[in-house]
């Protein structure tokens, strides 16, 4: 398929609010795919369509056991838990921030044929399906974060508890 491009923060589609998936045709088969080569390339965990400039609930989660997870119209019906910490994000390339996310997530979704079904992770799994249903409301990791850290800060953060 095809690398599509990640737009990054500033760029006015990741504050939309996207639409939802009503037609499961070769169109979002593409999408999907292309979202699988981009998130591949890019070495990230997951992936909203509006990253890749498109207003539609579709998003790819790559849990524990590196199984991409395809969530279409997803929607958070159960957390439990707390846990904190940092975050990175592909469209807020070079910063991180401590956030806050429940511990375990539940989430139900359609698959690419538009059946729908349950998953529930936890830990990163979780603090990803929270961050990326995020991105289909409009919202960064960033307005969660108390800060931003840079590379160079987090590099010297690591040294300092060596």
């Amino acid at each position: 398929m095809a690398i599509r491009e990640i737009v990054t923060q500033g760029d006015p589609v990741l504050n939309k609010v996207c639409h939802p998936v009503t037609q499961f045709d070769q169109k979002l088969w593409d999408l999907l795919d292309d979202m699988h080569d981009t998130l591949a390339q890019s070495n990230g965990v997951g992936l909203a369509a509006p990253q890749v400039g498109i207003l539609r609930r579709v998003v790819l989660v790559i849990n524990g056991e590196d199984r991409v997870i395809e969530l279409i119209n997803p929607t958070i019906v159960s957390t439990s838990g707390e846990q904190e910490g940092l975050e990175g994000c592909l469209s807020v390339p070079g910063k991180w921030g401590m956030v806050k996310r429940p511990m375990r997530v539940r989430v139900r979704a359609q698959d690419r044929n538009g059946n729908w079904f349950e998953e529930e992770d936890e830990e990163l799994t979780a603090r990803c399906f929270c961050h990326e249903l995020d991105h289909l409301d409009g919202h960064l990791f960033s307005e969660l974060a108390d800060r931003l850290y840079t590379s160079e800060e987090l590099d010297a953060m690591m040294e300092e508890e060596e």
